[in-house]
């Protein structure tokens, strides 16, 4: 049983097939990828997080193992375990954001960056980071508030981004996804674009899942042109 507590800060588990190792690791790794769990953040210690978890200290050991090795936390011997910030040339990309751009040229930002984001990810995802996707397309359909599923869109394509491994890829996409994120709204203001969404991700995580690069591409460029053109009609009707 994997509960989590609120002496510890981090959310309950959800049940799945995987080992609890992949489990515990997707579950952290999206808990940090959204800021639920901030940088700088010092996690409980492993005999604190395994108990409240109610799971073996090895299998915390190989999810904490992952973490540490795709540089998200920082483990020192007699320090504890803190949330790595990302690294100056990423808050530098970042703060770029912060500034404005022509709708046109973030969406042509965006169709160059994401279809080599979902080659790398088909190439680079862990079984955590499959996990993950999986997770979000379970919560994502037509019958969805517009907020909401903006939202789960927002978040299967930056856990798609951090599935290539790349941070300075991710945020690259992340500026896009701020300065596209108005316009967005129009791809899931109805259930014909919800619907068209949801079959979108599915067809680049399944790709993403077989481990085929090219197929991983070809979904995103034609996830891309619909969301294009869902928004072009929405927004000339």
């Amino acid at each position: 049983m994997l509960d989590g507590s609120a002496e510890t800060g981090i959310p309950p588990l959800r049940r799945h097939s995987e080992s609890v190792s992949v489990v515990l690791a997707a579950h952290l790794e999206r808990l940090i990828a959204t800021g639920e769990i901030r940088p700088g953040t010092k996690l409980p210690s492993e005999r604190e997080l395994a108990a409240s978890m109610s799971v073996s200290r090895s299998s915390l050991r190989e999810a904490m193992h992952e973490l540490e090795s795709k540089h998200l936390i920082s483990r020192v011997q007699g320090r504890g375990t803190v949330v790595l910030p990302p690294t100056a040339g990423v808050l530098e990309l970042l703060a770029l954001s912060a500034g404005e751009t022509e709708g046109d040229h973030a969406a042509e930002l965006r169709s160059i960056i994401e279809p080599s984001v979902a080659g790398l990810a088909a190439t680079r995802a862990t079984p955590a980071n499959l996990l993950q996707l999986r997770n979000v397309l379970e919560q994502s359909h037509e019958n969805l508030l517009q907020a909401e599923s903006l939202r789960l869109d927002v978040e299967f394509h930056l856990l798609l981004a951090r599935a290539a491994q790349n941070p300075l890829l991710t945020a690259l996409l992340m500026m896009a996804g701020e300065w596209t994120n108005e316009v967005r709204q129009h791809s899931h203001a109805t259930k014909e674009g919800r619907r068209m969404s949801v079959r979108g991700h599915r067809a680049i995580c399944d790709a993403v899942q077989a481990h085929d690069g090219l197929a991983a591409r070809q979904a995103m460029e034609d996830h891309l042109r619909e969301v294009r053109h869902l928004i072009s009609k929405a927004t000339h009707s």
